[in-house]
Parts: C-alpha cells; structure tokens; sequence
C-alpha cells in the first residue's frame, strides 16, 4: 500500500479525490491545494512508489503504478475521483484505463498518453551531485543544487524530498534511472476506454499536451475536455495554485 496523507474527512455528497504527483515529488507537494479543497471532500495524497515514504520497489511501470492508486482507492472506498500531474497522470489514465469502475471525474495536469523525447537523467545527477555529508539544512543542498545548474524553483523542489537528519534522498534514484524510458513513454499495449468525465488541464505557456494529441485522447477518453491556466508552465499547480484549484473545483462540483 502506498503511504498517504489524508486532508479532510469523508464526505456523503462528495467522492474521496486521491492527488497523484509528478516524477520525484511527494504527496506533501501538494498539501496546500489539498487542504483548500478538503473544505467540501476528503482528500488523499499519496507517495507514488520509490518516492517520499511509499515502499521501494524494482519497477516503475505505469500498470503497476496503476495497480498501486486502484489498490489505494479500493482501501479508502471507490469510486473516487482522481487527479495526477505529469508522472502521476499517466498513472492515473493508466487505472482509468484499466478499471474504470473504480474511478467518477478524472484529472490529468499537463500530461499526454504518448510518448515523450525528454530525459530526466539529468535531474538525476544533480541530485547526485550533492554531497550529503555536508547537508546540515535544506539550503545547503539547494546550493549545491544550484552549482549543477538547477533553477531555483527545482531546487525548492527537490529538497522537499530531502531527508536532513538522515543525510539521504527520499526518492528510489537507482530505480528512477533504470525506469526512465517507461518513465517518459507510455505503453503501447495499452487498450480501453474510460468514458467517465475527464479534464485534460494544461499550462498555457507549455506544450506537454498539442493540438495532435487531442485525437489520440479522445479515443481513450470519449468524454475529454480541454482548459488551460494561461501563463503557466508544466508545473501549473505550482505557478498558479489559486486558479488550478479552483478550476479543479468546479470540475469535480458541476
């Protein structure tokens, strides 16, 4: 079972919604959108394998991270609804895919059923870079961070995933690396539909998910819709947490 935070408590007018993060965040990423929306319903977050506290594992598949968000929803109580981002929504269309029954609304955050050209090999070896005998706080590793050339905004990033007193990271970088090409790509064996309301939310400053995908998606999900949060990036939740949540809001109330 993956370990998760819960945000809220059961509501009777309202699914659960399980929030699955992005390739080496955490479930505590997304804390501040899942207590703003725990208002009206419960909220999950979890930690996606070989990240943050879930267990460690020598795969990292996207049926398999499938199986692990089915197996937490049917633990909490589904159907639920279900939100990924990146990493996390390639793993949530993967369930949604596999078994529909278990999900209402869908959300996927800046992400496509396709595969992608980009490596993350070389966050990797930034992270790697650091030298954790001399990471004392948080700052110390984004310093190092920064001399590998990370942009401030993934240094942040990155440390939440830090464990100081431990001098390690909380992420499976071993596993990450051989993984990548599932990672970035998207199985082609990958059959079904899932018929059941989905929003494709997209940055608008980003071309993750392109006008060409548009006609794969609907095969997959007949009942697509398309948005954008204009001037934001890949990491859309993050740039503009306001309008993510409250675009996610009305999605899951209409």
């Amino acid at each position: 079972m993956l370990s998760y935070s819960e945000h809220g408590t059961p509501a009777p007018d309202h699914p659960a919604l399980i929030i699955a993060h992005g390739l080496y965040g955490s479930g505590r990423n997304w804390g501040v959108i899942a207590k703003r929306l725990s208002d009206t319903r419960h909220v999950i977050t979890p930690d996606m394998r070989n990240h943050g506290t879930s267990p460690r594992e020598t795969s990292q598949s996207y049926p398999d991270m499938a199986r692990d968000l089915a197996d937490l929803a049917s633990h909490i109580g589904a159907p639920v609804d279900l939100c990924g981002h990146s990493m996390g929504g390639k793993a949530a269309m993967a369930m949604a895919l596999t078994q529909p029954s278990l999900i209402r609304k869908l959300i996927i955050a800046d992400i496509a059923p396709v595969a992608y050209g980009h490596s993350q090999q070389g966050m990797i070896d930034a992270m790697r870079s650091v030298d954790l005998s001399r990471v004392d706080r948080r700052s110390d590793a984004a310093e190092q961070l920064a001399d590998a050339g990370i942009e401030p905004a993934l240094q942040s990033f990155f440390t939440q995933s830090l464990d100081v007193p431990a001098k390690a990271w909380r992420l499976n970088l071993d596993v990450l690396e051989a993984e990548m090409t599932k990672i970035i790509g998207w199985p082609e064996d990958m059959t079904g539909t899932f018929d059941g309301p989905t929003l494709f939310l997209s940055g608008g400053a980003s071309d993750y998910v392109r006008t060409e995908h548009r006609p794969h998606i609907k095969s997959l999900f007949p009942n697509a819709r398309f948005a954008k949060i204009p001037d934001t990036g890949h990491w859309l939740h993050a740039e503009n947490p306001r309008a993510f949540e409250a675009t996610v809001r009305a999605f899951l109330d209409a």
